[in-house]
């Protein structure tokens, strides 16, 4: 989900010092608004209807991914982050569970804040926040909508003007369960080309084709995957392919279309 913020107090921007301590600044306002969203200390959604509960299989996913990583020595984040940073999240399982199945709130760009060397003493008439709510891929992305714009203006802090401007709100999309013949393939497959059973991890984003080919046909088994290798750094400028990892992955899927073409009949 996509939207813009924006608070006004102020008709034109006045001297801080004249004004600061008795008009609040907008600012200080959004703040508060994104506040009712998110809790700032943990990074949870705190509106029930951006929330949902994990399914016992996308647990039991997590903890075999955690496990895995675990044995593999690769316990580290796979994000860029500076090495102080605590992830939100106790432990790999918690996180992998997280990014699937956790909304999240992220403030995307800004409007009305000067650049840094620009910036004076000046109290500024408003501020606009793009902000990106990332919803569970089981929740109703229509209700969700519903409940942010009617939290964000309702009752603005200090009574602060306050617009919303919904943008897109699409709903996410979750594999059904696997029949026996796919399950026992990936894991035939995986163990050809990793030395590994296979397993299942969700990955955020919003790819809203999957959710319209899962209606068109709701039978059907949906198998979605992609070359994330070491380092790879999907959509990123530098995003590059880890040729081992894309033969595996290629000789992979062969041996599953192979398994497919010799499925028991219906």
């Amino acid at each position: 989900m996509i939207g813009t913020l924006t608070v006004r107090v102020l008709d034109h921007g006045v001297h801080s010092g004249m004004a600061g301590a008795v008009v609040p600044s907008s600012f200080a306002v959004a703040r508060l608004l994104l506040d009712r969203i998110e809790d700032p200390a943990t990074g949870d959604l705190r509106l029930p209807e951006l929330r949902v509960d994990p399914p016992p299989t996308a647990v039991a996913g997590a903890r075999a991914l955690a496990a895995a990583l675990a044995e593999a020595g690769t316990e580290t984040t796979p994000f860029p982050v500076v090495d102080s940073l605590v992830l939100q999240g106790a432990d790999r399982s918690e996180q992998a569970l997280r990014t699937a199945w956790s909304g999240s709130l992220a403030v995307v760009g800004a409007g009305g804040l000067p650049p840094v060397e620009d910036a004076g003493m000046v109290l500024r008439p408003f501020t606009s926040l793009r902000l990106s709510i990332r919803l569970p891929p089981t929740c109703d992305a229509a209700v969700a909508a519903d409940a942010v714009h009617r939290v964000l203006t309702t009752d603005p802090p200090h009574g602060a003007v306050v617009d919303w401007s919904d943008g897109d709100a699409v709903g996410g999309w979750v594999a059904p369960p696997l029949r026996p013949w796919l399950a026992a393939a990936l894991d035939v497959a995986s163990l050809a080309c990793f030395g590994k059973p296979s397993g299942e991890v969700g990955e955020g984003g919003t790819i809203p084709f999957m959710g319209w080919l899962a209606a068109k046909f709701p039978e059907a088994q949906l198998l979605a995957t992609g070359v994330l290798g070491p380092g790879s750094n999907a959509h990123g400028p530098n995003e590059s392919l880890h040729i081992p990892t894309a033969e595996r992955v290629t000789a992979s899927l062969a041996m599953v279309l192979d398994a497919h073409a010799r499925r028991p009949p219906h």
